[in-house]
């Protein structure tokens, strides 16, 4: 689980986290892209499926995710429907404080090939993943803080 301090709006913060152009960017590092079948681009709603392809472990991997539930502008749950892992859950929230937006994900996984899957969860994977949240999650908190900067003035 990561928590981050977003000081703009709700709803900036709620759209942006399912903005695919804005998740693509911010794992650019990743040489990160959404293909087809899945939404190419705008904002994720319940039901889509989202396709991503990017480099991890000096790998090119593929994970399809569909938008599960989303109850705007509060929360949102996407899950594998093909790749990696044997299962995925992403749950992400949203909470208004006085000093912004508490984002708070949620990350719950299941690799493949029981005792050497666990041994890559704790050798790896969960840093890996961590690294994914932080590195999303920093883009976000950036983005949103500029549009909000720019919406005030």
């Amino acid at each position: 689980m990561t928590t981050t301090l977003v000081h703009a709006p709700v709803e900036l913060v709620f759209d942006l986290a399912r903005d695919v152009r804005e998740h693509t960017s911010a794992m650019a590092h990743t040489g990160e892209r959404v293909v087809a079948p899945g939404r190419l681009s705008g904002l994720l709603d319940a039901g889509d499926l989202v396709c991503f392809r990017a480099r991890h472990f000096g790998l090119w991997l593929g994970l399809d995710a569909r938008v599960v539930s989303m109850e705007a502008p509060t929360t949102f749950s996407d899950e594998q429907v093909r790749g990696p892992f044997a299962s995925l859950r992403h749950d992400h929230f949203f909470a208004p404080t006085g000093a912004g937006t508490l984002v708070t994900d949620r990350i719950g996984w299941r690799s493949p090939l029981g005792p050497v899957g666990r041994l890559a969860d704790e050798v790896a994977v969960r840093r890996q993943l961590l690294g994914i949240l932080t590195a999303r999650n920093t883009h976000l908190k950036r983005r949103a803080e500029i549009l909000a900067a720019g919406s005030a003035a």
